[in-house]
């Protein structure tokens, strides 16, 4: 079983414009309404191949009754904390080459019993000894940063293993408990190691000093570059190409959930990170933030290299 801890759901719902003008009145081309959050969007990927899977979040409110309303429709395991306050509904713009913008509502504030109540649940229904639980994304108004510290406490204890990914302080904060694995994209590990990482060699490098720190293995998104996965043996990158790129919400999560399902199996640091890239390029060919099937994972070639060129010059 992957559990998937999502401290701030959200109902995404995602418009396509034919391009989009700043400050004009413009018509859709189409639109969608999907159960958001990051580990949300993990569970489904892992449910959707196949993989066991349950989906732990805090509900509230109208849009916490459609949330559960999506995930049923999706076929995605889900085990909910109740809240007194609303869960929040996002937007994403799409454009037609894939760009995309969004905007994020805050969420609701939880109370410190529901802060509790959340953790709680997951500790609650964790197998053991070789379970993945996974953190994701931003927190509500009223939890604490430091959650997700305290989530790598309580699991290990357990005997769990625990993936992050998130950013800015609570990605901070996460670190001295030592997670098994975080997912930040490029940009968030420069934040979190203080430095600009404009070459593969630099992501290695702020890699492997988090490693050196007592952090298991760090898989770091890189957009177009595809990704890099550092372990305390290895280093490996990996590539795929998207004929048509449609919406790129969610892909980072499917990168994790392709990665999660193939180390949960057994595989390699490159089969699991081949399976991670095929994940996620297969998302960024979907609209809005659908998640791919086995069948659309399969199109997926990635190009795996295990000596990859440090002085490569990253592009996102």
């Amino acid at each position: 079983m992957i559990l998937t801890l999502t401290p701030n759901p959200s109902v995404d719902r995602t418009i396509t414009v034919a391009a989009l003008t700043r400050g004009a009145v413009q018509r859709a081309t189409d639109t969608r309404m999907d159960p958001g959050g990051k580990g949300i969007n993990v569970s489904r990927a892992l449910a959707l191949n196949g993989a066991a899977t349950t989906a732990i979040l805090p509900i509230g409110g109208g849009h916490g009754r459609m949330m559960l309303e999506l995930l049923e429709a999706a076929g995605t395991p889900v085990c909910t904390v109740p809240i007194r306050g609303a869960i929040r509904a996002n937007v994403a713009l799409v454009e037609p080459d894939g760009t995309t913008t969004k905007i994020n509502e805050l969420g609701p504030t939880l109370d410190p019993d529901e802060v509790e109540a959340v953790l709680a649940k997951v500790t609650d229904i964790s197998d053991a000894p070789l379970s993945w639980v996974v953190g994701c994304g931003s927190l509500p108004p009223g939890m604490p940063e430091g959650v997700y510290g305290d989530l790598v406490r309580r699991v290990h204890e357990r005997g769990g293993r625990v993936a992050i990914d998130t950013s800015g302080a609570p990605l901070t904060l996460a670190i001295p408990a030592g997670p098994d694995l975080i997912k930040p994209n490029r940009v968030e590990l420069g934040e979190l190691v203080g430095r600009d990482l404009d070459t593969l060699g630099a992501v290695v490098e702020a890699a492997r000093d988090l490693i050196a720190g007592g952090i298991g293995e760090v898989l770091v998104s890189l957009g177009r570059d595809g990704a890099v996965l550092v372990t305390r043996d290895t280093v490996t990158h990996a590539i795929a190409s998207v004929a048509q790129p449609l919406s790129t919400v969610g892909a980072g999560d499917c990168t994790l959930a392709g990665y999660l399902l193939a180390s949960r199996r057994g595989d390699s640091p490159a089969q699991a990170l081949a399976t991670a890239v095929a994940f996620g390029a297969a998302a960024v060919g979907l609209p809005g933030s659908e998640v791919p099937n086995p069948a659309q994972v399969a199109q997926i070639n990635p190009v795996v290299d295990p000596d990859p060129d440090p002085a490569m010059v990253l592009t996102d």
